[in-house]
């Protein structure tokens, strides 16, 4: 019975001593010594990590990537357009003696820092570029990043800036820019068009400046087009020459009514013998008969 006892109390202790000098480090992470306080060196792979009792102390540091995404950040951009704006940064430790050593908590220190620089960006960049140059403004706040977190230990995979939230003012003026310069570059085609279009009919009248054939057939194709479709309209072809011959040869409207005739200047008082005041007489009568034939 005493030796089950013996036995019993040195399986407790033994189990108490595998207790407090192994430990197990994971795949992917590693283990750092701290020896009465000081650290090791040598860092502890994945698999067992052997200890000395009460002397030593192992922490273990996560060396996967870590995603951490930033909150959104209120700022003015250069162009003093007030914007809102959120990132996510991708880092992971490749010291883990600097990390466990060199900063108390390099999750909240790589944060603050992340908040900071991405507010610096917007202040120094334009609103095209935070909307447009994307790739620039993220390795711009990536080396911002980068600068500090390798005293600490960290390695900076990638920055990038998720979503730009712009005023309501600010939608509706660049909703309607783009809807005036889709407008503009609509006219231009439509000019372009019209241009190459009246070059083209221009060649076509020279064409059939030259060979007055031309025309003639073009005037049958036109006559063939409209009697194709099932309706009762009737095309007579009638020369343009022709009407300008008529035209030419119908006398003006002017010539037709006449010229109107003249006032006659009030009559001045003549002395003269009867054979002349008769002839004279004579002479009103006859133009006030003709006036009323013209009328």
């Amino acid at each position: 019975m005493i030796t089950f006892y013996v036995l019993a109390a040195v399986t407790a202790l033994g189990a108490l001593w595998l207790a407090t000098t192994v430990r197990v480090v994971k795949q992917f992470e590693r283990g750092v010594v701290f020896r009465f306080g000081r650290v090791q060196s040598r860092v502890r792979g994945p698999g067992l990590a052997w200890l000395v009792p009460v002397a030593d102390r192992l922490e273990k540091v996560n060396m996967q990537i870590i995603t951490m995404p930033v909150p959104a950040q209120d700022g003015i951009t250069r162009d003093n357009v007030t914007v809102r704006v959120d990132a996510v940064i991708y880092f992971n430790v490749s010291d883990p003696v600097r990390a466990a050593v060199d900063v108390q908590d390099y999750m909240s220190a790589i944060g603050q820092v992340a908040q900071t620089s991405l507010r610096s960006i917007i202040g120094k960049s334009n609103l095209d570029d935070l909307l447009c140059n994307r790739e620039g403004l993220n390795q711009g706040l990536e080396l911002m990043l980068d600068s500090p977190a390798l005293g600490w230990g960290i390695h900076i995979d990638r920055v990038e800036i998720k979503d730009v939230v712009l005023p309501d003012s600010m939608k509706r003026s660049m909703s309607r820019q783009a809807e005036a310069e889709r407008e503009r570059r609509a006219r231009v085609i439509t000019a372009d068009g019209e241009f190459q279009a009246s070059q083209k009919l221009a060649q076509a009248a020279r064409v059939m400046a030259e060979h007055p054939a031309a025309l003639q057939l073009r005037l049958l194709e036109t006559v063939v087009e409209v009697a194709a479709e099932k309706n009762s309209t009737l095309v007579l072809p009638f020369p343009v020459e022709l009407l300008r011959f008529l035209e030419s040869a119908t006398p003006s409207h002017s010539a037709l009514q006449g010229e109107p005739a003249a006032t006659s200047p009030e009559p001045t008082p003549v002395v003269s013998n009867g054979a002349d005041s008769h002839w004279s007489a004579h002479r009103d009568v006859e133009t006030v008969t003709t006036q009323e034939k013209f009328e």
